[in-house]
């Protein structure tokens, strides 16, 4: 037994230089959009309509609907989605929207049906909507406080079009504005390396590799329709990625690319906004089951926050060492693709102990009030998990 925690130091030490040396293999074949190469008109200019669902986003909607109304794709339309909105969100739409009639409409849902989520929902009339007005190849789902470059969407339609693309991920941009917002998203990204890896996304017969991001999931209408569109997902809070997994259940064509600063987003403010946020979804992510979340935990405490204390006990010294470094290293990897520091993982325990925090505060909040509160409406956790996605889809 006193070589016990010597053995695990080792083994934790050795599963991060895998991790890494398979980072630094599969992180250089994801797209960069950026490249010259992509940036191309889509072959046969391909009809695509992107839906915007907001709910008391007054904010941030009129600044993300002037970028999409600003791209430099011509065939494109825009659907605003004002879900039920007690503030200005669906006034700024139609304002925008009488500015531009040919490329914006404004749809506006007052009322919530049974056993449907409000993103969901919205999402899913705009789509059907969409299918039948505007006969697009593709639908572009995107989230009201997203910001696009001019060229986003034709760079991404671009690749989508060439390499057969039934489902593409653009990796958003964090807008950094406080120093514990860079601490906790910089994390976040490293975490997603264990979550799913980007360069495995691409792999049918990676199953469990699946990335789905609300900022930016650009789908054929065919795969859409294909998975069942989001009536299958009514009751999904984490709808994006279970999008993701249901994509790639279905043995469709999914995909990732990086792209500095083609589409960004502000994400929360400071390290209380993101706890905010993640309170609502994050035990949602895990299926709402109490073992995962807790093992999540454990291997957080073990993978991410121990090593940079136990470092300082002699015995330990050497695996915990190997250990950080690699870390670093996953740092490294991927801030050209993320503008953030690698120096941000000098504060990664940091962000790894607010994570478990915020983990363990989704699950007690969920538990305590018997549901979601959600875009102003309250989810029983009973109906919540009747309709969760499965967490770990099968192989075929």
């Amino acid at each position: 037994m006193q070589y016990l925690p010597q053995l695990v130091a080792w083994a934790v030490a050795l599963a991060w230089i895998a991790r890494v040396l398979g980072a630094a293999r599969g992180l250089p074949k994801v797209p960069n959009l950026l490249l010259p190469v992509h940036d191309k008109t889509p072959a046969g200019n391909p009809r695509l309509t992107v839906i915007v669902p907001a709910r008391n986003e007054q904010a941030d909607v009129g600044a993300c609907l002037r970028s999409l109304l600003a791209q430099d794709y011509p065939n494109l339309q825009i659907i605003a989605v004002d879900d039920r909105s007690t503030d200005q969100t669906g006034a700024v739409m139609d304002a925008l929207a009488a500015d531009h009639p040919s490329q914006l409409r404004v749809l506006h849902i007052t009322e919530l049906p049974d056993a449907w989520l409000g993103k969901t929902h919205a999402m899913s009339v705009a789509a059907k909507m969409a299918i039948t007005s505007d006969e697009p190849e593709f639908l572009l789902f995107t989230d009201a406080d997203i910001l696009f470059r001019p060229d986003a969407i034709r760079r991404a339609l671009a690749n989508a079009v060439a390499t057969g693309a039934d489902h593409l991920v653009v990796a958003p941009t964090t807008i950094i504005r406080r120093w514990d917002e860079a601490a906790i998203l910089s994390f976040f990204q490293i975490f997603g390396l264990w979550a799913a890896r980007p360069w495995k996304v691409a792999d049918p017969k990676a199953k469990r590799d699946a990335i789905g991001i609300g900022a930016f999931n650009l789908l054929r209408t065919t795969a859409y329709l294909k998975i069942g569109g989001f009536e299958a997902l009514r009751m999904e809070i984490v709808e994006d990625l279970a999008l993701a997994r249901r994509i790639k259940l279905a043995g469709l064509a999914q995909r990732f690319a990086f792209g500095l600063d083609l589409v960004s987003v502000h994400w929360a403010a400071g390290a209380d906004g993101i706890v905010r946020v993640m309170t609502k979804n994050i035990f949602a992510a895990v299926g709402f089951h109490i073992s995962i979340l807790l093992l999540g935990c454990l291997w957080l405490a073990a993978f991410c926050v121990m090593p940079f204390f136990a470092v300082w006990v002699p015995v330990l010294a050497v695996p915990c060492s190997v250990t950080i470094a690699a870390v670093f290293v996953a740092y490294y990897l991927l801030s050209s693709r993320s503008g953030l520091s690698t120096w941000n993982a000098l504060l990664s325990p940091f962000a790894g102990i607010l994570f478990m925090y915020a983990l363990l505060r989704s699950m007690g909040t969920t538990l305590r009030q018997g549901g979601v509160v959600w875009r102003g409406t309250f989810y029983p956790l009973a109906e919540l998990r009747k309709h969760a996605a499965p967490l770990f889809p099968a192989s075929r």
